[in-house]
């Protein structure tokens, strides 16, 4: 760590330090996966488990597992804990939130994991879940803050309540710029749930990157390995929602774009031509080893970026949607077996994909959202916790 890094102390460290009364020697279920840890890599499940301030009893997965051991979307069954013999129970198999039987006997629910700022990110969902459980157990909701690690920053466009799913469970922006204790306040707040007991950071601001923290960096997801891919992520996941490669199964997930019929130099030329403030395109072959198009090789571009201030995220993927929809005709919007299209699941709307369907340009979509993430930072600014 450099030594001129700020040192940011995350929620687990402080209550590691200062205990919170209303869990003092309490039979406590934990949520958590591998990014619960400490600044030394020791995790929040082993420091709990020896801390004496509580009875650590239960532990509760989300998407990935507790020890993130899952790909993306594979069901995840419970299981007992090798580590430590606790039972361990998945939120993303055949239930997503806590039911009672898996309650029984805990006095309160702890959360601890690192989200990366972006609404499609399911440890959210499972937070929101896991808050309606609580709530309806009358028990108290504990959140050990951690930082969002894009800062501050918010994009997108805000959820319609219509479109909710377990990729989008709220409406917030898909940048919504909080970390999960501002979140969870939020939720509360506007669910009619017990207001959850927050253990805030100490030294973290809004304007702060992750890697400005001095906390050290686990990869929060299989396939979200670098700051980068996080930072893209915004973007480049509305790929999902088509037939073309966001680049998992490959080293450079979310980093990489393509399918077997695209002509990498045209796409590169293309993208670049636009100018996208932020970052560049390089024209790039790869072969993913599972997902989409697993096997074949796939022609595309790697998104470089150049600078992380300037960039929209969630622009750069409506730009992504109009120059790959218009690239070939072997493009495809990928349907749910519900028949839902999935790339409204992420936006929380069906404006952009009927829009893009009809020719409008990638400004014309966002347009309108400016507006909205102003009428959100004016709705959320009671539940922040952390100045500029």
């Amino acid at each position: 760590m450099n030594s001129a890094t700020p040192a940011v102390r995350t929620g687990l460290e402080v209550f590691l330090r200062d205990g919170l009364a209303a869990l003092d020697g309490r039979r406590v279920g934990l949520i958590t996966n591998p990014t619960g840890v400490d600044r030394h890599f020791r995790s929040t499940i082993d420091r709990l488990h020896a801390s004496g301030l509580i009875e650590l009893t239960a532990l509760f997965g989300p998407e990935h597992g507790v020890r993130g051991d899952a790909q993306a979307g594979v069901a995840v069954a419970s299981s007992t804990d090798a580590r430590t013999g606790l039972p361990c129970y998945s939120l993303y198999g055949a239930t997503r939130r806590p039911h009672a039987a898996m309650l029984a006997g805990l006095h309160a629910l702890v959360f601890d994991m690192q989200d990366i700022g972006v609404r499609y990110a399911t440890y959210i969902s499972t937070m929101a879940y896991a808050q309606t459980a609580a709530a309806e157990a009358a028990m108290p909701f504990v959140v050990f803050d951690r930082p969002n690690p894009l800062g501050g920053q918010m994009d997108g466009n805000v959820l319609d309540p219509a479109f909710s799913s377990f990729v989008g469970i709220h409406p917030v922006p898909v940048l919504h710029g909080l970390t999960v204790g501002e979140l969870a306040r939020l939720f509360a707040a506007e669910n009619d749930w017990p207001a959850p007991l927050v253990v805030p950071m100490i030294g973290w601001r809004r304007a702060m990157w992750f890697d400005q923290t001095g906390l050290p960096w686990v990869q929060p997801s299989p396939n979200l390995p670098t700051l980068d891919a996080v930072t893209l992520y915004g973007g480049t996941c509305l790929l999902e929602g088509t037939n073309i490669s966001e680049g998992r199964g490959t080293t450079r997930p979310f980093e990489l774009l393509g399918a077997p019929w695209l002509d990498p130099y045209a796409l590169a030329e293309e993208l670049n031509s636009r100018q996208i403030a932020g970052v560049a395109f390089r024209p790039a072959y790869f072969t993913p080893m599972f997902s989409k198009h697993a096997g074949r090789t796939c022609g595309g571009v790697q998104i470089h970026v150049l600078d992380r201030g300037a960039l929209r995220p969630v622009a750069l993927g409506i730009e992504l949607l109009h120059v790959v929809r218009r690239s070939a005709p072997e493009f495809a919007w990928q349907q749910n077996e519900d028949g839902r299209f999935f790339v409204e699941l992420l936006l929380g709307s069906d404006q952009p994909r009927r829009m893009l369907d009809q020719g409008a340009t990638a400004a014309e979509i966002v347009a309108a959202w400016d507006e909205q993430r102003r009428a959100f930072a004016h709705r959320s600014s009671g539940y922040v916790l952390y100045d500029f």
